[in-house]
């Protein structure tokens, strides 16, 4: 059984999810997802003898954030997850990411090996330190930005994804799906049409929501309350905290340094799905390849068939087989 909790974490109430007994895995969600992305987990995991904390990440939902930008660096994550750990009376964890939650969780077992004491990471690689700040090496014209450059002026994002944020969230949700990828039917685009991606250019005059395409029926992986769950969620905070930690790319770049030619030494695992929208990223088949260079202990990688983003939602059963086996190597 799935419980909901409040948990205080360095004096601010978390919002979370939980479910069994045992060994502790954190699940970290991406954007724009909440903890009930993994309600396939949680109950899974439950079952198979672990307990499953799945929290609403800092300004995401009931969790309040700070107002300043720079209290959502992935440092200030790793923090509240450390913190999350010491209120559960916990001294170790497994800790589990998809998108977002993905560099939270590599950034968590790279700093704190000895809590974190193995990693999973769905859809972004273990990325390396790049020469120069992220914000300039994303493309940009005087027509189009890269959405990671959309999202960094505050307010600019967020006015466009509150409009209608059930609208909102279809489209984003929808189009980094496997359902978007152009087949024939009346619930995805043209078939043979290039895709639109949510995480790609963005116009500098029609926005990220326009050219995306608004599925007439939701795909069967996402329920109409499973996308109420969200439309609350985002309904209660706004975008603005989920919108921060884009806006700290190059302060994470700054404080990363100090952990330069660091590896992940604990046991990893990386699984991406079959039609993510992160492999039309330049360099994305790159970084995957070569993670063994800074991952030491890295289990051979996982593709998911018929997956988008949202391996957690969109290929629950298959996920759930990848992760058990991972983590019950472990014992």
């Amino acid at each position: 059984m799935i419980s909901t909790q409040y948990i205080t974490i360095n004096g601010s109430k978390h919002f979370t999810l939980c479910a069994g007994t045992g060994p502790l895995v954190l699940l970290c969600h991406g954007f724009p997802e909440t903890a009930y992305a993994w309600r396939h987990q949680l109950k899974a995991l439950a079952e198979a003898g672990f307990c499953a904390v799945a929290p609403n990440l800092r300004g995401v939902g009931k969790t309040p954030g700070p107002e300043a930008v720079d209290a959502y660096t992935l440092m200030h994550l790793v923090g509240d997850m450390v913190g999350l750990v010491h209120a559960l009376g916990r001294e170790t964890a497994i800790i589990v990411g998809n998108d977002w939650g993905a560099s939270l969780a590599w950034q968590a077992a790279l700093v704190r090996p000895d809590m974190f004491t193995a990693v999973a990471a769905l859809g972004v690689p273990m990325m390396g330190q790049a020469p120069v700040p992220p914000t300039q090496i994303f493309p940009r014209t005087p027509e189009a930005l890269f959405y990671t450059l959309y999202f960094q002026e505050p307010g600019r994002a967020e006015a466009e994804l509150s409009q209608d944020i059930e609208v909102t969230l279809r489209k984003i949700l929808f189009n980094a799906s496997a359902d978007a990828r152009g087949d024939a039917g009346n619930n995805r685009p043209t078939a043979g049409a290039q895709r639109p991606n949510p995480f790609a250019m963005v116009s500098q005059t029609d926005g990220l929501l326009a050219p995306l395409h608004n599925p007439e029926v939701l795909p069967p992986w996402l329920t109409a309350a499973d996308l109420q769950h969200a439309v609350e969620a985002f309904t209660h905070s706004g975008f603005q905290g989920a919108l921060n930690l884009y806006r700290n790319l190059d302060r994470n770049w700054e404080l990363q340094k100090a952990f330069v030619g660091q590896k992940v030494q604990v046991p990893a695992l990386f699984c991406i799905g079959e039609h993510d929208v992160g492999w039309d990223i330049p360099g994305m088949k790159e970084m995957i390849a070569q993670q063994d260079r800074l991952v030491s202990n890295l289990r051979p990688t996982v593709v998911i068939p018929d997956s988008g983003h949202w391996l957690p939602q969109e290929q629950p059963e298959a996920l759930n087989t990848h992760l058990l086996a991972f983590l019950t190597q472990l014992n």
